[in-house]
């Protein structure tokens, strides 16, 4: 019998994995894929979340896969203007003052390596979850594999399964919120963008044509990601994406598309992040429009607040632990990371020159440029998202 179940191999399965496996705890992972999902998702690790990293030992593993970065750009289209700035003010607050960029699947890859070093942790891919029982002593979980239907047991699960997460489902939780009329379209491209004056991380501001421009290899990938009206057919959206770089780069530039995806965005949360015996943590208990990274930078604070919670209650500790858990990760999504993710998203691809919403955001990130003080107060922003040790608050 294991002692947690972690459905889904995604960065936030995997670290929440390795956090337990690095306590003792007998783990096992399991995913429906044949492998890591390999197609273009996030790549931006604020430094908000470097301090875990570093205590789950993967910080210079990471930092090694991708690249350190400080520098930001925003340019509105409409005018041209840039506003640019970085972030080496925040040497005096913490000790990693600079976001890692990496593909969330090179990430995944680091922290699966890691894993895979502990003899009691298992990670069972072409493992494909079905359904669960609870019962006082534990979980039955049921699984499809290559050899047919099987039922694992453990103390207790993790879904970690995505948006679409079937062990949400299993559970009947609601999952509340708003589709977005319009999709997101994920390409990784090599250009010369920083020959062309784009910073490592770019905002371009504007209605029809905003963007997120972020270099996510040392050695020239970037991703390029842009809206379109989903009722378009999505089968077909490639046959648009020659006018979407035509416009940002000009009509006779030269880029190579090695990847590309499109999605839906969502403003969603689950009703409830624990019952009974099964939690959810990431994209499973809730999820975001991605403008701005704040969706897996919430997931991997979820991860750090929850595999601490479990090795406790695992040791004896109460599991009201686990219900602060869910009320706290819950409240942070509902007040501070969705909305925040919403206001990204209407500044970068909703926002037109001579908006009153679009002035005032200028105006922030403007006095960001010059005020250093200010722009260390607006970027502790996603420090914020983090909950604070659920066993101290426990005891008070």
């Amino acid at each position: 019998m294991d002692d947690v179940i972690i459905v889904g191999g995604g960065p936030v399965g995997f670290v929440t994995a390795l956090g337990l496996a690095r306590a003792g705890v007998k783990v096992r992972l399991i995913e429906a894929g044949e492998d890591i999902v390999r197609s273009p998702r996030a790549a931006v690790y604020h430094w908000s979340v470097l301090d875990g990293f570093a205590a789950l030992g993967i910080l210079d593993a990471c930092r090694d896969a991708g690249f350190a970065k400080q520098d930001y750009g925003y340019v509105v289209r409409a005018t041209g203007e840039w506003i640019r700035y970085d972030l080496t003010p925040l040497a005096d607050n913490t000790a990693h003052p600079y976001n890692i960029h990496l593909g969330q699947d090179r990430m995944t890859e680091v922290v699966r390596r890691h894993l895979e070093r502990h003899a009691h942790a298992t990670i069972d891919f072409g493992c494909r979850f079905t359904g669960l029982d609870q019962d006082a002593e534990g979980v039955s979980v049921h699984v499809d594999t290559a050899a047919g239907p099987q039922t694992l047991r453990s103390h207790w699960v993790v879904g970690c399964d995505g948006s679409g997460s079937s062990v949400r489902k299993a559970l009947g939780l609601a999952f509340d919120g708003m589709t977005w009329p319009e999709r997101f379209v994920a390409t990784n491209a090599r250009h010369d963008f920083d020959r062309y004056g784009f910073a490592r991380s770019t905002m371009r501001i504007d209605a029809e044509f905003g963007a997120v421009i972020v270099q996510i290899t040392p050695d020239g990938l970037w991703r390029y990601t842009y809206k379109e009206d989903a009722r378009l057919p999505e089968e077909s959206y490639q046959e648009r994406m020659p006018r979407m770089f035509a416009e940002l780069l000009g009509a006779d530039a030269n880029y190579d598309v090695v990847a590309s995806a499109p999605y839906r965005m969502h403003q969603r949360c689950a009703a409830r992040f624990r019952q009974g015996r099964v939690l959810l943590a990431g994209d499973a208990a809730h999820v975001t429009n991605p403008t701005g990274g704040l969706g897996l930078t919430g997931g991997l604070f979820d991860a750090y607040a929850l595999y601490p919670a479990l090795v406790a209650v695992l040791d004896g500790a109460d599991q009201a632990l686990l219900d602060r858990y869910d009320s706290a990760r819950r409240n942070i999504f509902r007040n501070r990371t969705s909305p925040q993710a919403v206001a990204n998203k209407r500044l970068i691809f909703h926002a037109n020159g001579g908006d009153r919403e679009l002035e005032d955001a200028l105006v922030a990130l403007r006095r960001m440029r010059d005020d250093v003080d200010f722009r260390v107060e607006r970027l502790m922003f996603t420090k914020s998202l983090e909950s604070p040790p659920l066993l101290e608050t426990l005891a008070k």
